[in-house]
């Protein structure tokens, strides 16, 4: 079935192309703590797109009540933006000598599931995110049912997106990880302040949308 892999690889090409704050977070996680760290946010990452697809596709009616409350879901995502935001801005210190930067940051497995929460909940809370799912899961679905194997072509067109989209996100991290030799403190620092400028852009977009649901 060539048309379910294929609708598979544009909804991939959708989604890891979309400019919000995660794709930035990918890069400064890769960049500031070396590829593990890079590779963990990533999978908190998939792991959040897996589960609003298991809810979109098993649980509709949650789904459905969980949308009716979008507003509230978009503050929520928005405080945890704005809460990263301000740390990353105000609080949060570079502290390697210009030697350290050019190696992997030692990191120990309480700091590894931080990481992989904050991009679990960077992408789950994030409303368009939400709503991508609950779209295309729904269109998806309609093609589904005029098949002979509307299960297998969900499987095969969420499944090659899934893939899709988490190798282009472990390629940003390989990517990333080829600056490590070029970083100093200053660019650190640089990198380090427009991530946080961003994290906060986005983070007021989301106050801005949720006042108008």
């Amino acid at each position: 079935m060539i048309a379910p892999i294929l609708k598979g690889l544009l909804l991939g090409l959708i989604l890891s192309i979309s400019i919000g704050p995660v794709i930035f977070a990918i890069l400064k996680q890769s960049l500031t703590n070396g590829h593990k760290a890079g590779y963990v946010f990533v999978a908190g990452v998939s792991i959040s797109d897996i589960v609003l697809l298991f809810i979109c596709n098993f649980f509709t009616s949650f789904f459905v009540m969980a949308l009716s409350h979008k507003a509230f879901i978009a503050m929520l995502g928005a405080g945890f933006l704005l809460v990263m935001s301000v740390y990353t801005l105000f609080f949060k210190k570079i502290v390697f000598s210009e030697g350290e930067l050019n190696k992997e940051k030692i990191l120990r497995k309480r700091d590894l599931f931080k990481i992989f929460i904050a991009g679990f909940f960077m992408n789950i809370l994030n409303p368009s995110v939400f709503l991508f799912w609950f779209a295309w899961t729904a269109a998806i679905s309609a093609s589904a049912a005029e098949t002979n194997s509307p299960l297998i072509y969900r499987i095969l067109v969420f499944g090659t997106c899934l893939l899709f989209v988490l190798f282009s996100d472990l390629l940003k991290v390989a990517l990333a990880g080829r600056l490590r030799p070029k970083l100093t403190i200053q660019n650190m620092i640089i990198i380090n302040r427009i991530s946080g400028i961003i994290i906060l852009l986005f983070s007021a977009a989301l106050f801005y949308g949720a006042l108008h649901y």
